[in-house]
């Protein structure tokens, strides 16, 4: 019964075909459907030692931001941030040409599993997502990544709030003549609630595509809306943790020591954090027991491993040549102390992870109040090999909330929300960097996680301290367990000429960066808590 009302709002949808629904599968059905020998090309999955499935998401090993757009309307016009960069318009007529061409290759299908989601973990603000797609692991993964609905939920889920339509076999041969990047194409009409994806097969996009739109409902409900992990410790004293991919969100929420709450996504409301997600989507290059236990353990049965090269049924997490952002998503229940439902109370410590790959930045900085805005605003780190499409070296970026390329509304919506709880909750910011330094090497995990151990526990605050010049930062000159001659990054080099000069160049970069916040009298307030150079004017 339920199936043919499923069919029917497929048909009213446009998808008219001879094809039989999965709805809902479980994760045997999946995994039956994913190791089928009659299964070739990107729906074959390897079965490895673990348990886990390992699959290849093709040419598109990350996302394709370029190919990301919007439809302009009534609707977004004035709300959406339309900066020419992350938020790409596009007419309504350009999304039901494409739209047409995914509902017509999903109708020669033979099966299109439906699978019917929330997002967001509180039911007065989560939306029901319901996902089409007719790849057994890419329903596989959003089983993984949503929040999957009791069975008396199924019953009663009614219309959904958003639906996705991924036709990643489907390409747009009129991509020229429309203006458009590519024959690929990840689009969104907030009007119609929908967003439809084509010709890239990787399952990132429909994760971040539906976090983009709970940063827009959010914010303009009063509610920060965030890029970040979190956990809780036994005292209810919840952490969060903002970084872009490859900064160390995942590994650092999955603190032994402490509950977790989410690892990517979540929302800041009057009762607390709360995830947006049902599971997590962790790196796995170079990854192992000894270094990363939680997540480890975490690869088995039901757990999906995407672009991980397999030799004779073991993953080789060493080998990054498909990728280096090779990845694991698997459901939030893998990992031993969770938080279920996931929430928890208000945050008291905000850390900002950078993965600086220039060595400049100190391993933790202390941040006043007018810094974490200034920080938050910046959101500095270097985007790493294999993230997105293109990139294969690290890059000095500046993504606004750690996570521009998520953000729909302005910037400074997300920092004003952001530092309003923070304010009203007495948390306090730490800028942490989990790159390199002047040796070259990457600062160890050891030393990150006892940093962060630090933080939590307020020892940091009682630290001796000293004034990083330049960069204009505060940080402790000592800390239990973390490796002596590391914490002033100027230590690390043979010359500390070297590091100014280096310095110099990455605060510039600051600077000129932070320009397009200074057409406002509060922006112009926030230039004196950032990187300082004498000839510097505001």
């Amino acid at each position: 019964m339920k199936n043919t009302k499923i069919i029917q709002d497929l048909e009213k949808l446009g998808i008219k075909g001879n094809y039989e629904v999965v709805y809902n599968p479980s994760y045997e059905e999946l995994y039956q459907a994913e190791v089928s020998p009659e299964n070739q090309g990107f729906e074959k999955a390897e079965l490895t030692e673990s348990g886990a499935v390992s699959v290849k998401t093709g040419i598109f090993t990350g996302r394709s931001p370029k190919d990301r757009y919007i439809v302009q309307d009534d609707v977004t016009r004035d709300t959406i941030f339309w900066d020419g960069k992350v938020n790409l318009p596009t007419t309504a007529e350009i999304f039901g040409s494409c739209k047409e061409l995914v509902l017509n290759q999903l109708a020669e299908s033979k099966k299109i599993y439906v699978v019917d989601t929330f997002c967001g973990t509180n039911a007065d603000t989560r939306l029901k997502v319901r996902f089409i797609v007719e790849v057994a692991w890419q329903a596989h993964f959003v089983t993984n990544m949503f929040i999957r609905p009791s069975h008396y939920e199924l019953e009663n889920f009614g219309e959904p709030d958003f639906t996705v339509i991924n036709g990643s076999k489907t390409t747009n041969p009129n991509w020229e003549a429309q203006g458009l990047n590519s024959e690929n194409f990840i689009m969104f009409n907030l009007t119609e609630k929908l967003q439809i994806i084509g010709g890239t097969w990787y399952g990132g996009e429909m994760k971040k595509g539906m976090f983009a739109m709970m940063n827009y409902y959010l914010p303009l409900k009063g509610m920060a809306s965030m890029h970040c992990s979190a956990n809780v410790g036994e005292k209810g004293d919840v952490a969060l943790f903002f970084g872009l991919s490859g900064t160390g969100k995942t590994t650092l929420s999955a603190d032994p020591k402490r509950y977790l709450i989410g690892d990517d996504e979540h929302g800041w409301d009057n009762n607390g954090v709360f995830n947006y997600e049902g599971g997590c989507y962790a790196k796995v290059i170079d990854l192992s027991a000894e270094k990363e236990p939680d997540i480890f353990a975490a690869i088995k049965r039901d757990a999906l491993l995407e672009n991980v090269v397999v030799n004779n049924g073991v993953a080789d997490y060493t080998d990054g040549s498909i990728t280096e952002n090779t990845r694991v998503s698997y459901p939030i229940y893998h990992i031993n102390k969770i938080v279920l439902p996931s929430k928890a109370g208000h945050a008291k410590k905000i850390v900002y992870l950078s993965a600086d790959a220039f060595g400049v930045l100190p391993p933790v900085s202390i941040l006043n109040e007018d810094q974490a805005q200034y920080h938050f605003l910046c959101g500095y780190t270097s985007k790493l090999a294999g993230t997105e499409r293109g990139i294969t070296e690290p890059q000095p970026s500046f993504s606004p909330a750690f996570g521009e390329a998520f953000l729909t509304l302005h910037p400074t919506m997300y920092s004003k929300t952001l530092i309003g709880k923070m304010k009203e909750h007495g948390a306090k910011a730490y800028l942490v960097n989990t790159g390199w330094n002047g040796t070259g090497k990457r600062i160890s995990l050891k030393d990150t996680r006892a940093i962060i151990d630090a933080i939590i526990d307020g020892s940091i605050d009682n630290a001796p301290k000293t004034q990083v010049p330049i960069m204009n930062l505060e940080i402790p000159t000592e800390l239990p367990n973390v490796s002596t001659g590391i914490l002033d990054p100027r230590d690390t080099y043979e010359s500390a000429s070297e590091w100014e000069e280096k310095a110099k160049d990455l605060a510039s970069r600051y600077i000129k960066n932070f320009e397009q916040y200074c057409d406002t009298e509060e922006g112009k307030k926030l230039v004196a808590s950032g990187p300082q150079l004498q000839e510097q004017t505001i």
